[in-house]
Parts: structure tokens; C-alpha cells; sequence
């Protein structure tokens, strides 16, 4: 266990960041489910515009540092192709 001050803050905080990044990563995960689930039922419109909600989520995670961005620019750019193919 910590014998400092700083030491015993700074796991309290990362401790909520984790809990922040855990849930964040969870509601990107579910955007992308949606995309697919509206793919997989062929409805277009759909899938459009629940794409658009995903990639904005991703890129955000991105942003923050909860998912690296080669991650977040790879699954985007399946996301598309798959909106694009239906």
C-alpha cells in the first residue's frame, strides 16, 4: 500500500479513470452492436444513422486515450464498408 499522501490520491483518481474508461468502452462497444444489429436487418437508414453515432464515439475514445487510434480508425473504417455493402 502507499505510504504517501500523493501516492494514496493518485490511486483514488486512477482508480475512477478506470471506471470512467471501463463504462465509456462499454457504450462505444454497445453503438457499434447497434450498427450491426441494423445491418444485419437490412435496414440502410438505419445503419446510417446509427454509424454516424459510433463513429463519433470512437473517435472521442480515441481522443481520449481509452482506445488507441489505428484501433479506432480500423473499426470505423469495417463499420463503413459494412454500412456501404449492404
Amino acid at each position: 500500500m502507499a505510504n504517501h499522501k500523493s501516492a494514496k490520491t493518485r490511486i483514488k483518481r486512477n482508480q475512477r479513470a478506470a471506471e470512467f474508461n471501463a463504462s465509456y468502452l462499454s457504450k462505444v462497444r454497445t453503438f457499434i452492436k447497434n450498427v450491426e444489429k441494423a445491418v444485419l436487418g437490412g435496414n440502410k437508414e438505419e445503419a446510417k444513422a446509427r454509424f454516424v453515432i459510433a463513429e463519433s464515439a470512437l473517435s472521442k475514445a480515441a481522443q481520449k486515450g481509452i482506445i488507441k487510434r489505428l484501433a479506432a480508425s480500423r473499426k470505423t473504417s469495417r463499420l463503413s464498408a459494412r454500412v456501404k455493402n449492404m
